[in-house]
């Protein structure tokens, strides 16, 4: 399982990704979830992606092969807008379902694989999609500037909490990381490294691409002070003797 978190704000976007896999709690690997098509100065789309590995890599696979063809198909690198784009996606995600579906019938296994898509286009402001493994998406609003795919239960509270459309980027980058910090403490099927990406809106290209491992020492202390902070707020709170007398 993984967990991605992808944010739409006025002032950009942020998108958050484990790089967990598991077939069971013996046989554990680290596959990176994000995936970056970009021409800087024209376009800068960021892929993220959970469920079944085998057809999201093949997705991403058919993504790369028809963006370096440059034969005049459609792909993420010449689509006109982000719609496009997304559209693209999930038109290739319907050939891989046609392709493989059936054979993982026979077995027993749903086509399963969700994404988020997200970037800017010259011409258009920065649009945020979530896509569903019928191929089929939906758009990030004002209202609702966040999408979560995988394992989202643990890390959406925070981020219902917090998010605004003026957050700033290094606000809801800390937002993000709280709420992945929560979901890999309650799910072992998520966990580090992380891959944390911001752009900036009107930049065209990613402000930031960091890799955060065990190592990290700014997430590691976010996950200290978060721990720290929600038992001091539970202390704080009078015990319910009226509710229990």
């Amino acid at each position: 399982m993984t967990y991605c978190v992808g944010i739409l704000l006025e002032s950009g976007m942020v998108m958050l990704s484990d790089s967990r896999t598991n077939a069971g709690v013996d046989h554990i690997n680290t596959f990176r979830k994000m995936n970056l098509f970009q021409r800087e100065g024209e376009r800068c789309l960021v892929l993220m992606s959970a469920g079944n590995l085998a057809i999201t890599q093949s997705l991403v696979s058919l993504l790369r092969e028809a963006a370096r063809a440059e034969d005049g198909r459609p792909s993420l690198l010449s689509a006109e807008t982000m719609f496009d784009a997304a559209r693209h996606v999930g038109d290739i995600l319907r050939e891989v379902y046609a392709r493989d579906s059936e054979s993982l019938s026979a077995f027993g296994i749903d086509f399963n694989a969700s994404l988020i898509l997200g970037g800017q286009i010259a011409g258009e402001s920065p649009r945020l999609f979530s896509i569903y493994a019928a191929g089929n998406f939906i758009e990030a609003t004002r209202e609702t500037p966040y999408f979560q795919i995988g394992e989202s239960k643990y890390g959406k509270p925070i981020l219902d909490r917090v998010l605004r459309w003026d957050t700033s980027l290094d606000e809801a980058a800390k937002c993000a990381l709280i709420s992945m910090d929560s979901t890999i403490r309650s799910n072992l099927s998520v966990g580090l490294p992380l891959d944390l990406a911001t752009m900036a809106s009107d930049s065209l290209c990613l402000r930031s691409h960091l890799l955060i491992d065990s190592d990290n020492p700014y997430f590691g202390m976010v996950r200290a002070r978060w721990g720290n902070a929600l038992r001091d707020a539970f202390d704080a709170i009078p015990n319910p003797d009226i509710l229990l007398a």
